[in-house]
């Protein structure tokens, strides 16, 4: 098979396209043949060396994939030759990651795709996907009718988020920095879409927020976020969500935070048990075909140019140079 790698951490050009043996399945992994796999801000830090992860060289990145099985280990419940499926939590702790042409997966991180899915969806919706139904579901514990704000309604975790806090009848503020965006935003289900760069954002979102009496829940998508001003919009027992920024030093006056009952809620979704995945994905299986989400793809790239795709996403995630609209997908079998 063909597999992009790299022999040590570094710069997205650091990443070679080159054949390896073809996986073969344990006794509990199912053999897929990837024909859509995403490219996350994780994949490019693990490739440069920026977080620690247990990593061993030659390392394939990549978290997400979408294909069709084409062999089953001899233990294997779930599936069998044929069958279209996705997954997402590869790549991490030790196991192969999706850019590649095969992959050979435990089947507790493999869910069946949906007749009505598309692989490209698949892959796109996979760890953003998972990210923002834990973050709603099991963290925050979201219920019907609370006002939900969410940093950046296009993004690839920030997009799933609006969908998803539909979904589950919430009402939704959020945000971007241009008309069409924002049009996007109220397409996807927003309630309210602010611009970001507006000089009175605070204003509209207080006022947009006024019959609710504050914010109930805020996913914060910043990576440097301004906790004492978020904390000035929330209502008594809000709950802040952080699931990015790792680096960033907050500091906030805890009296109008434990007096308003509020939480600070942070999680990384490659913590959670392959039961709390599976759990996520079967909703989103059944929310997917009720038309209730879709993912935001924006530019796909064949396998040869994954250097390429990096760095888009890179320059995006760290460099906000914003000339990325929804997932970057790889497309090993291009």
């Amino acid at each position: 098979m063909k597999c992009a790698e790299i022999q040590q951490p570094g710069p997205a050009q650091e990443l070679r396209i080159v054949e390896r043996p073809d996986p073969q399945p344990g006794d509990r992994q199912v053999l897929v043949s990837i024909t859509a796999s995403a490219v996350n801000p994780i994949d490019t830090y693990i490739r440069a060396g920026s977080i620690p992860m247990p990593v061993d060289f030659p390392y394939v990145p990549g978290c997400d994939l979408a294909g069709s099985v084409v062999a089953v280990g001899r233990n294997v419940t779930q599936f069998k030759p044929g069958d279209r499926v996705w997954a997402s939590n590869q790549g991490l702790f030790k196991r192969q990651g999706t850019l590649a042409q095969l992959i050979a997966v435990d089947e507790d991180w493999v869910y069946p795709t949906p007749a009505e899915m598309s692989d490209q969806d698949a892959a796109a919706g996979a760890l953003t996907g998972i990210t923002a139904h834990l973050g709603l579901r099991q963290f925050a514990s979201l219920q019907p009718g609370e006002l939900v704000f969410v940093n950046g309604g296009t993004g690839g975790v920030g997009s799933m988020v609006v969908q998803f806090a539909k979904a589950l009848g919430a009402r939704v503020i959020t945000t971007a920095g241009t008309e069409d965006k924002r049009d996007l935003c109220r397409k996807l289900g927003a309630d309210v879409a602010l611009d970001y760069n507006s000089p009175t954002l605070d204003s509209e979102i207080r006022t947009a927020a006024a019959e609710h009496g504050g914010i109930g829940l805020w996913w914060e998508t910043q990576r440097e976020p301004d906790m004492m001003r978020t904390i000035g919009f929330m209502k008594r027992r809000g709950r802040i969500v952080v699931m990015a920024g790792r680096q960033a030093q907050l500091q906030f006056t805890l009296g109008p935070f434990y007096v308003n009952d509020l939480q600070l809620l942070g999680f990384a979704m490659f913590n959670a048990t392959p039961a709390e995945q599976r759990a996520c994905a079967e909703e989103m299986n059944q929310w997917y075909v009720q038309g209730l989400w879709r993912p935001l793809v924006g530019q796909t790239f064949p396998l040869a140019q994954v250097a390429e795709a990096h760095q888009l996403q890179e320059d995006n995630t760290l460099h906000k140079q914003k000339t990325l609209s929804g997932k970057i997908l790889v497309l090993p079998t291009a």
